[in-house]
């Protein structure tokens, strides 16, 4: 068995940009930071998938896992800020995945048609770890059959992870047979809304040649606009 979490975690900028109110709720962004990287330290999971980490962030994360094997794309956008100055020393945005030690980094690419979302593969153990960030819009459907391709070349059992901006039938429709996206509970939202039609469950766990149990999110009461979530992964 092999436990695994992924969290969109906010990049501080596009907070600012888009009015989040997590950026009114932590006018102190070094003091979010340490929010969020107590939250991945104190966890146990073999595997963490983190997305919109900062420059800030990710410095912040490595200090604080010495044992931990961490895996970054740093994504060719750099987050601007539109509105007011932001607050971070290091607006660089990564897509990241924290391990065990031993793992291995296989791939690590922007999207062709997204330079600010992408795919960051790793093996550690018997499992292939797939982490990505998928763009909301009508370019997921190539970026879709980009992580099909990617998860159809792995060697044994696969995870996909990450916050794919879709809902779960949209994500198993995109990816196509083969692929196993673990149901949500409904208790709490992987994206809390306060309104309109866009689901609120759209961080997932895919599988191919394994199961997933324990499946779970956990409300962290706005230190980002996602919640993380975590599961139990079994290889078949």
């Amino acid at each position: 068995m092999i436990s695994v979490a992924t969290w969109n975690v906010l990049h501080r900028v596009h907070a600012e940009n888009w009015y989040e109110e997590v950026a009114d709720r932590w006018p102190d962004e070094p003091a979010r930071i340490a929010a969020v990287t107590r939250w991945v330290a104190g966890r146990d999971e073999h595997v963490v998938a983190l997305q919109e980490v900062s420059g800030d962030q990710l410095a912040a994360l490595r200090e604080a896992l010495p044992h931990r094997s961490v895996h970054a794309l740093r994504y060719p956008r750099v987050p601007r800020s539109r509105r007011i100055a932001t607050a971070l020393r290091d607006r660089d945005e990564h897509l990241v995945v924290l391990t065990e030690p031993g793992s291995r980094l296989i791939t690590a690419t922007a999207f062709a048609d997204d330079p600010g979302k992408g795919v960051l593969v790793v093996r550690t153990g018997g499992l292939t770890v797939i982490a990505t960030h998928v763009t909301g819009d009508g370019r997921r459907g190539g970026q879709f059959a980009r992580l099909a391709e990617l998860a159809t070349a792995a060697t044994g059992p696969t995870v996909v992870l990450g916050d794919f901006n879709a809902d779960r039938e949209t994500v198993a429709a995109g990816l196509g047979t083969g692929f196993a996206v673990a149901a949500l509970p409904d208790l709490v939202p992987t994206r809390p809304r306060g309104g309109g039609t866009k689901s609120e469950f759209i961080d997932h766990v895919v599988t191919v040649g394994a199961t997933t149990t324990a499946i779970a999110v956990e409300d962290l009461r706005g230190v980002s606009d996602h919640n993380p979530v975590r599961a139990t992964v079994v290889p078949d």
